[in-house]
């Protein structure tokens, strides 16, 4: 059984750290972007709306993405002062416990979430703004694909730390 849950596991991770990987590079377009964006304003006194609405409209993969590949990651926040004093069982259910609590809050902000995107998407919702992006509904999208991303790798967290997996070096 455990070389078929090891499978899910890693398969599960690999979906989560290839949008891990969207995000770093988003990070470097939103760089880029900005220092255009900038170079534009000040050498040519110009600028675009769409450029500055892309600015922020990056930053919500960039955290959303960012926040199940920081758990795949082993970078999530946790007291480490207590949490190293603490025996390897107890880390291991404080990690199980901790996964199906990030699981259930990720469904939940996908379905809290869900029919927000839906009534963006029916209304055809873009920017108020003059020149501004259209389609809104992508970057609201978002939220669910994030929370969706992180309740995966809580998934994979907890079935990780329950079954005892190997670490990923060594799987």
């Amino acid at each position: 059984m455990q070389p078929a849950l090891l499978r899910i596991v890693l398969g599960l991770e690999a979906t989560v750290r290839l949008f891990g990987i969207i995000a770093a590079w988003l990070c470097l377009v939103l760089v880029l972007l900005v220092a255009g964006d900038v170079f534009a304003r000040y050498l040519f006194n110009t600028g675009a709306v769409w450029a500055q609405e892309l600015q922020w409209h990056l930053i919500s993969p960039i955290a959303l993405f960012g926040m199940s590949y920081a758990l795949f990651a082993g970078e999530q926040v946790r007291v480490d002062v207590l949490y190293e004093r603490f025996p390897p069982r107890v880390q291991q259910v404080i990690e199980v416990i901790g996964g199906v609590l990030i699981i259930v809050l990720g469904m939940l902000l996908v379905k809290l979430s869900w029919g927000w995107v839906g009534m963006s998407y029916a209304r055809g919702e873009g920017s108020p703004n003059p020149g501004g992006l259209p389609f809104r509904y992508v970057l609201k999208a978002m939220i669910p694909l994030g929370f969706a991303l992180l309740a995966l790798q809580g998934v994979a967290h907890v079935l990780r730390h329950a079954f005892a997996l190997p670490p990923r070096d060594a799987a």
